[in-house]
């Protein structure tokens, strides 16, 4: 067999263990070992803005990671046909409904391919390198960032 199609051939068969190598996270990995889940602060009706975001700790081993997980969009980003960043959140509504969950549990998400705004409304699966980094926005804090590769309906 020619060298050229040996290497095609292993190259082709590589491809669903690339698929494979983003690892399925569910929000809890988030936090890292021994620390709880902060609850958010009751909201101040009188004044939302008043309620502090709690800050939680990072999960270190999650930096650099491919991964995989399942979350709520807050668009920050786009036009009215695509997002292009947004926040990842575990739960439908938060930070546009004060007070916003615990900065351990919200993503920065970067995707400049850009996801439909039509499918954003249901919770979706984000695919991408995960990072350590923290970042201000004006709906929430995040304590983690993602390059997203992919962005999908969520589907079991």
């Amino acid at each position: 067999m020619n060298w050229k199609i040996a290497a095609l051939l292993a190259s082709l068969l590589a491809l669903p263990t690339m698929a494979a190598d983003y690892k399925t996270i569910d929000w809890d990995l988030l936090i890292p070992e021994g620390e709880k889940l902060l609850p958010p602060s009751l909201p101040d009706h009188e004044n939302p803005m008043s309620v502090p975001q709690p800050v939680g700790g990072v999960n270190k081993k999650l930096d650099q990671q491919d991964i995989r997980i399942p979350g709520f969009v807050v668009p920050l980003e786009g036009n009215a046909k695509i997002i292009t960043a947004f926040l990842l959140v575990p739960y439908f509504g938060a930070c546009i409904h004060v007070p916003p969950p615990p900065t351990n549990q919200v993503i920065y998400v970067s995707y400049p391919k850009g996801a439909p705004v039509d499918d954003l409304w249901d919770a979706v699966w984000v695919k991408g390198k995960m990072r350590t980094a923290s970042s201000s926005h004006d709906m929430a804090n995040a304590s983690y960032s993602l390059e997203a590769v992919e962005v999908s309906v969520y589907q079991e």
